[in-house]
């Protein structure tokens, strides 16, 4: 292998693969870095279906998407598995000189640039502030996932699972699959986190139930999980004193948020968007670090993998460009119940056919229009007859040559 590359992409999940044979494509050197044994990140243990729908054009499960964005991988892109990068310096000719621990032991590869696709965590019972012990029983839903779909084992008989995002409604119905007792699905807020589809095939389909405006407030047990409480919130999210309710169970799901890691990226300097918790990015997905992209999950927590390999394409194809002017960089302005857009800036000396948005909502909206209006001038709209916050929703637009502004606006009228 090189020691010197045009392009290091870091992480080989779903964002990672398309990056890499992206800027391979492009004409660039090419290496990618993963920490487990095995390319494909998450997908490996979402043994569901619901993958590939727009890029395949049917419903794939988790694994049988990795298999084929693998096989897509050029044999010119270098592929270091069980490799961690543990320091990245950025040196005085604008390259950068990254750190790798491995079996093989320590090495220094030299990068001109650099894609982070190194995905999310999920939050813990400690980061939610849930009062008790620690026992055993309690843990994330993607651990559940890879103890049941990796390991083939169960981690209780009795279920309560906190939180409605997508992959706790997934576990949930795997669960009951599987022959386990789901006693209840609590969600924090008035309206469910998940997506409606998941909602109805993972919790109405199997008559578990969902309460919202709940939380979990304590866990008992001291070796092995017992019961939890759990208690009715006020619209501040407060446990309402009076409603607590002690439930017997061998086993607490967390499906309570998740987070794009970015520690190697704020490490040299690259700018957090405190809407999403992933670097600031601009429409080629450079973030504020010049030559240092993101995309996929380590950008903003995407729905859909399908939207998760598009932005790896989307890096990997100007990772691989020359740069060619210097980068005058304008915010995108948000106005109306906007959540965030991606991307949150733009360079204006970058053109190209077409931008591509990604944003969600703050809350649940009916009969919206998304105006963008450019130095003045409206130069979209659309119309949306329903919008809900876990349902990010992706457009295209084609920009002017030359702006100085731009603004999202989103209403109940045109701008």
């Amino acid at each position: 292998m090189n020691t010197r590359y045009d392009v290091v992409v870091i992480g080989g999940g779903p964002a990672g693969l398309a990056a890499s044979r992206s800027a391979f494509s492009n004409g660039a050197s090419t290496l990618l870095i993963e920490r487990e044994n095995r390319l494909g990140g998450i997908l490996k243990q979402c043994i569901h279906e619901g993958f590939g729908s727009t890029r395949y054009k049917k419903q794939l499960a988790g694994p049988e998407y990795a298999l084929l964005e693998i096989a897509a991988l050029p044999s010119g892109v270098d592929v270091k598995l069980l490799t961690f990068v543990s320091k990245i310096e950025r040196k005085k000719d604008d390259t950068f000189d990254l750190y790798l621990v491995s079996q093989a032991g320590i090495e220094i590869i030299n990068a001109q640039k650099i894609i982070f696709a190194t995905g999310c965590r999920e939050r813990t019972s400690k980061q939610i502030f849930i009062q008790g012990g620690n026992p055993a029983g309690i843990m994330t839903a993607g651990e559940a996932q890879h103890y049941i779909n990796l390991l083939g084992k169960m981690v209780g008989q009795n279920y309560i699972i906190l939180g409605s995002g997508d992959i706790g409604l997934i576990m949930a119905r795997r669960i009951t699959l599987e022959g386990g007792h789901v006693l209840g699905v609590y969600e924090v807020k008035p309206t469910p986190s998940g997506l409606t589809r998941n909602i109805v095939q993972c919790l109405d389909d199997y008559n578990i139930p969902l309460y919202l405006s709940h939380t979990v407030t304590r866990v008992y047990g001291y070796d092995k999980l017992e019961a939890v409480e759990v208690a009715k919130v006020d619209e501040k999210f407060n446990p309402i004193p009076g409603t607590e309710k002690v439930i017997k169970c061998d086993a607490l799901i967390l499906s309570v948020g998740l987070i794009p890691e970015n520690e190697l990226a704020t490490s040299i300097g690259v700018t957090i968007n405190k809407l999403t918790n992933g670097p600031c990015v601009d429409q080629t997905l450079m973030s504020s670090v010049h030559n240092v992209y993101c995309c996929g999950n380590a950008l903003h927590v995407n729905d859909l993998v399908d939207y998760v390999s598009e932005s790896g394409e989307i890096a990997g194809e100007f990772a691989a460009k020359k740069d060619l002017n210097e980068r005058r960089l304008i915010d995108v302005n948000l106005t109306g119940p906007l959540q965030y857009v991606v991307p949150n800036m733009l360079d204006v000396n970058t053109n190209s056919d077409k931008t591509t948005f990604y944003f969600r909502v703050q809350k649940d909206l009916k009969n919206q229009v998304l105006s963008i209006v450019v130095d003045g001038e409206s130069i979209y709209r659309k119309n949306y007859v329903r919008l809900k916050p876990p349902e990010m929703e992706r457009i295209e637009v084609t920009l002017p040559k030359e702006y100085k502004e731009i603004t999202f606006y989103l209403g109940s009228r045109l701008i």
